[in-house]
């Protein structure tokens, strides 16, 4: 008689499943958030279909990254409780398969961008993919404790990626998009770092956390979070946006230095994720609150 052995839900699981979670959807559809807005405020709004194009593009592209970073980290992802159900890190997946995946959806997305939406977004997004893919994933994450700060630039590219996709041009206006993103990330990042400490030191990942300590890493969040209240008062500052948008974002940062003071006091362990959870809801708000605002003025106007 065979050996019976037990079926587990990871063994049952659909490779199709496994292959879109290579693609981070819900980091993917934040970004689409972004994208979106960065669509809208470049004004005017273009044909729905057009905009649909690139958001599909940006979309597979951006999916197409992330798959990236599965396979440069599977063997990190297998050592890490946070990441080691991933389907590499399983070994659900064959590297070659995944490898095929995320060349197919990052081909097929900047070529959707460079032939149905205009060059210079197809140009930008494939930068963005291998700023995140290769430089990030591959090299800063495992040699620097500033891999953060040097890499959110790629994170921080989906607002400038739907302005152009409308406009085809740059300006200082989606410019400052992505300095709102670039930076937010290291506060929200960090805050998650701290943590994941452990995990990450036993990985042997050199995250702020595990190279200057906690109680440092606190503090750049705490500073690195009034960074980011000072860069999202800019739009009101430069007239890119009125009084709809000051409100709201002061509510919002008011909130999100809540969060961060409390990561930094260090007495609630549980603070740092909850800050972490609260980060993603604050930058989708500041950017839906840009938007009222921008819509607001052309209704009453």
């Amino acid at each position: 008689m065979h050996d019976a052995r037990p079926v587990t839900r990871e063994a049952l699981m659909p490779i199709w499943r496994d292959l879109v979670t290579l693609g981070k959807p819900r980091v993917v559809s934040v970004m689409l958030v972004c994208s979106l807005v960065g669509m809208l405020l470049a004004r005017p709004v273009p044909p729905f279909d057009k905009m649909l194009l690139g958001l599909l593009g940006i979309g597979l592209a951006a999916s197409g990254a992330a798959a990236f970073n599965h396979v440069v980290d599977r063997r990190l992802d297998a050592l890490m409780l946070r990441t080691a159900s991933r389907p590499l890190a399983t070994r659900r997946l064959s590297m070659p398969l995944a490898l095929g995946w995320a060349t197919l959806l990052s081909v097929t997305g900047v070529g959707l961008l460079h032939v149905g939406v205009n060059p210079l977004t197809a140009w930008l997004t494939l930068g963005s993919l291998i700023g995140y893919a290769l430089i990030y994933t591959a090299f800063l994450k495992r040699a620097t404790p500033q891999n953060i700060v040097i890499g959110g630039v790629a994170g921080a590219a989906p607002p400038l990626l739907g302005w152009t996709s409308v406009s085809n041009q740059l300006g200082p206006e989606p410019l400052l998009l992505v300095l709102i993103i670039f930076a937010w990330t290291p506060p929200h990042f960090w805050a998650l770092a701290i943590h994941k400490r452990d995990e990450y030191e036993r990985a042997g990942v050199p995250m702020l956390p595990v190279t200057h300590g906690d109680a440092f890493t606190r503090l750049q969040v705490w500073l690195y979070g009034w960074l980011t209240v000072a860069v999202t008062l800019l739009p009101f500052v430069i007239g890119m946006s009125g009084w709809i948008y000051l409100v709201g974002v002061t509510v919002l940062n008011a909130r999100f230095m809540w969060w961060n003071g409390r990561v930094w006091r260090g007495r609630d362990p549980k603070a740092p994720l909850a800050a972490f959870w609260f980060s993603i809801r604050y930058i989708l708000g500041v950017f839906v609150v840009l938007l009222v605002d921008a819509y607001a003025g052309l209704w009453w106007a």
